[in-house]
């Protein structure tokens, strides 16, 4: 068949545009397999294509150029985020005082305690951590300069309207929160998306990340998950080793991205399974050992409860039945456990769908993309079951639902829109327990709805060795 036709036919059963628009990332997909590090395996090349030739938009080309958008999206967001934390949003709100994140003060206590080898005061007031010691750790370099420099560590209030401390902090934390952003880069290259739509994808993706750095001051969540996101693409190409040290580091810093661990399990090699699991708890038991052995009751009590604020945060339906703890917080984590299990449930149906992937050496585009839309649903998990939802907790499945998305134009579009206007939408004040968390769940849903690659499932040839399309894929 005329390899016009080909490609026609393959466009028609994929249902994809894009692949008769021209889209170079989009067309000959019957002549090319998924390449890794930028480089297109010499098995399954397009016609024409020498054995190693490199794939599109990566040829020859630095760091800097492969990685354009996340380096302007962080310097923008830096400048943005620090001109309206500290000109427009005062100016607009009539005050002097600077409309920072409150959460962000709390963590960097914790950070100039452990600078300070105070491990015993890593969960003691006013610090208020509840995440794994490794959030601290990551803010230690900023709060080591303040220090130096003498800067006050104290919250922002009446009498500290403006702190200076923000001034060297804030474009930190907003620079170590973008590692999601090049972490979606590396994996939209990976799946040979193309520069438009790369472009896009950084462009939706710095808008959702606002909420979790300068809104709320959590650069943990964004540095776990940039931290998942570069495990899942070392295991997409086959080091499940290096994939196992990123994820535990990802867990110290953040345990939320333990809800995406079940169905990476899924997908290692039995033989593989024990070395893994230990790489991924090695940072965490170290971090928390050392916490627990210099005061165990305040870790203890701070990592298992996992307090939250019913009467500050959003309530939800489930808030009447999470355990009560003292000074009006309820414990969130029975009900993360909850969704941890049904994370499990998930990797049963991944290592179904994706038993192909396991014991070879890199994935095909559809497998990983197939993988990292089950990872946004496990993600998502968190705000269906959660007794106090705040709005940054729906940004992670947001952000991997984009990646997932971002093929074709036609997932990308509605995804980016819906993303967008959900990480907005969910910081009104509005705390009805079933209006703002139904609303927002359906935003979500929709979401992954239209990240899902959907369509025929596509049957093309494959050439000796190359890894094969599981079942259902499309």
């Amino acid at each position: 068949m005329p390899r016009a036709d080909r490609d026609a036919a393959v466009a028609d059963e994929i249902g994809d545009p894009d692949l008769l628009a021209g889209d170079p990332d989009q067309r000959s997909l019957t002549g090319r397999r998924a390449h890794t590090d930028g480089r297109m395996s010499s098995e399954w090349r397009g016609p024409g294509q020498r054995a190693g030739a490199r794939a599109p938009g990566s040829s020859g080309a630095s760091w800097a150029i492969r990685r354009l958008f996340p380096l302007i999206a962080t310097a923008g967001l830096i400048l943005i985020g620090m001109i309206v934390t500290t000109v427009v949003e005062p100016r607009l709100f009539g005050g002097t005082a600077w409309t920072l994140p409150d959460d962000l003060w709390g963590t960097l206590v914790a950070a100039r305690r452990l600078v300070h080898l105070n491990l015993g005061g890593l969960y003691t007031q006013p610090t208020g951590l509840v995440t794994f010691p490794g959030g601290a750790v990551i803010l230690a370099p900023i709060a080591a300069v303040g220090d130096a420099a003498g800067l006050s560590f104290t919250p922002q209030g009446a009498g500290n309207p403006q702190p200076a401390l923000w001034l060297v902090a804030g474009p930190y934390m907003i620079a170590i929160s973008c590692v999601a952003l090049f972490a979606a880069d590396a994996l939209a290259e990976r799946l040979r998306v193309s520069r438009p739509k790369r472009a896009l994808l950084m462009l939706a993706s710095t808008a959702v990340l606002w909420s979790v750095s300068v809104e709320w001051g959590h650069p943990e969540d964004a540095v776990a998950m940039g931290l998942v996101l570069y495990a899942i693409l070392a295991l997409s190409e086959g080091r499940p080793a290096r994939c196992a040290w990123l994820a535990g580091l990802a867990v110290a810093v953040q345990p939320l991205v333990l809800l995406v661990l079940p169905i990476m399990v899924a997908v290692v090699e039995p033989r593989r399974l024990a070395g893994f699991l230990a790489r991924i708890a090695a940072p965490s038991a170290m971090l928390l050992g050392a916490a627990a052995a210099a005061n165990w009751s305040a870790t203890y009590r701070a990592v298992t409860s996992q307090p939250n604020w019913p009467s500050i945060d959003h309530p939800t339906p489930w808030t009447p039945l999470a355990p009560h703890l003292a000074g009006g917080t309820v414990a969130g984590g029975p009900s993360r456990a909850i969704a941890i299990l049904l994370a499990c449930g998930c990797a049963v149906v991944v290592r179904t769908r994706l038993s192909g992937a396991r014991g070879t050496s890199r994935w095909s585009e559809a497998v990983l993309r197939d993988f990292l839309w089950w990872a946004a649903v496990c993600l998502a998990l968190r705000s269906v079951f959660e007794p106090v939802m705040v709005a940054y907790y729906l940004w992670p499945a947001l952000a991997v639902a984009l990646i997932a998305a971002a093929w074709s134009w036609r997932g990308l579009l509605p995804t980016a829109a819906l993303a967008v206007a959900v990480s907005f939408g969910a910081q009104s004040g509005w705390r009805s327990a079933w209006g703002w968390w139904g609303l927002m769940l359906a935003g979500l849903a929709l979401t992954l709805f239209f990240a899902r690659a959907r369509g025929r499932t596509l049957r093309l040839p494959r050439a000796p060795g190359a890894l094969p399309v599981p079942p259902g894929l499309s």
